[in-house]
């Protein structure tokens, strides 16, 4: 009997094993649109085109980018053929070089006239000179006086015809003025460029516009802040629209004024062309105005859950990836998707599948 209870006291308890994560499918809350709203047909368009081009005609010899290509400001776009503008920086400098030899041997006229006239000054103060040496003199040193002036500027109009050919010289290299992508080339290499020619355009699409025609009868209700909806589907891009700006020149065969909604594109994804789908909700003053209205959301409805008092509830993963129950109020259904009016905002991950096994704090783990 001893023996007995000393094997049982010595055994050992069980340990707890942690319970594997559960795989779930997870989709991140983001702003949605209700039906209110008015959709159009738009063009992206880039925020700004720069042409760049030569400023003087010449061949061009070298293009060192492409269509499509990201360049910055201050870099190398093409070149022209530079012999011509070459040789006339030569004859440019070789002008500035006689101008200067011009003006050392007028400098030294100018010395010995002035050196002789202070010397002769003296004579002619104490009455030993006569007056007609007095005035060869004087004339003397204001003939070498203008010579100098002359070869001066020589000088000074030499360097400046140097300046411009050097100018010339440079302009043969087209350089960026300012950074973005390149749009179109419009001239290749050995045709020949002419001045103000457009070589390349250079577009900001940092920030796009989307391009739409408003019937006129519709343009009152719509202002700078008016809440919008852009998608892009060659893009795969769905994001709220920003600034609106409005024309104020109407289409004289279809009545209709042009806008523009700003678009944030920092990924450059959004491409001039591209056709999108333009939803305005002209019944918010703002985005922000219909946050605070309505701040909506859409979830596939198999996501919402119901308890047994009767509330609605999804279920959520925090940053640990640990499961909540999160109590929700929901709108109208649109398809398969339901419009969620309250509890989530914007960022939060909520689970759509693998939601069956899950209870309050459950670890869970992405399912790919």
């Amino acid at each position: 009997m001893l023996a007995v209870l000393t094997i049982t006291a010595c055994g050992k308890k069980s340990e707890k094993k942690e319970k594997a994560p559960i795989k779930v499918k997870t989709e991140v809350v983001k702003p949605s649109y209700d039906g209110a709203g008015q959709t159009y047909v738009g063009i992206v368009e880039e925020s700004e085109a720069t042409a760049v081009s030569f400023t003087s005609m010449g061949v061009v010899r070298r293009i060192f980018v492409n269509e499509g290509q990201t360049v910055g400001r201050g870099q190398l776009l093409a070149e022209m053929d530079p012999t011509t503008m070459s040789n006339g920086v030569t004859a440019a400098q070789a002008t500035t070089s006689q101008a200067h030899d011009m003006v050392a041997q007028a400098q030294a006229t100018y010395n010995q006239a002035k050196d002789a006239y202070d010397r002769m000054k003296l004579l002619h103060d104490n009455g030993s000179l006569p007056e007609i040496k007095w005035i060869e003199m004087e004339t003397k040193l204001q003939q070498a006086e203008t010579m100098l002036k002359s070869a001066q500027s020589s000088v000074r109009s030499a360097t400046a015809t140097e300046r411009i050919a050097r100018k010339g010289l440079s302009d043969t290299r087209l350089i960026a003025p300012v950074s973005g992508i390149i749009g179109k080339r419009q001239v290749s290499a050995g045709e020949t460029a002419m001045p103000s020619q457009a070589v390349v355009t250079i577009l900001n699409i940092n920030t796009v516009k989307v391009k739409v025609s408003v019937p006129e009868a519709e343009m009152a209700a719509i202002s700078e802040n008016t809440r919008s909806l852009i998608r892009v589907e060659a893009a795969g891009r769905q994001v709220p629209g920003g600034r609106i700006e409005k024309g104020v020149a109407a289409d004289a065969m279809t009545h209709t004024y042009d806008i523009r909604v700003n678009v944030p594109n920092g990924d450059h994804k959004l491409l001039p062309g591209m056709v999108a789908d333009v939803s305005l909700y002209t019944g918010y003053k703002s985005n922000a105005d219909a946050a605070t209205h309505s701040s909506t959301y859409t979830l596939p409805v198999t996501a919402v859950q119901r308890r047994a008092d009767g509330s609605l509830f999804v279920w959520t993963v925090d940053q640990q990836n640990k499961a909540h129950r999160t109590t929700v109020t929901i709108g109208p259904t649109e398809g398969n998707r339901v419009f969620i009016t309250d509890g989530l905002s914007e960022g939060q991950r909520v689970v759509v599948e693998g939601y069956q096994k899950l209870s309050e704090g459950t670890k869970t783990v992405q399912e790919h």
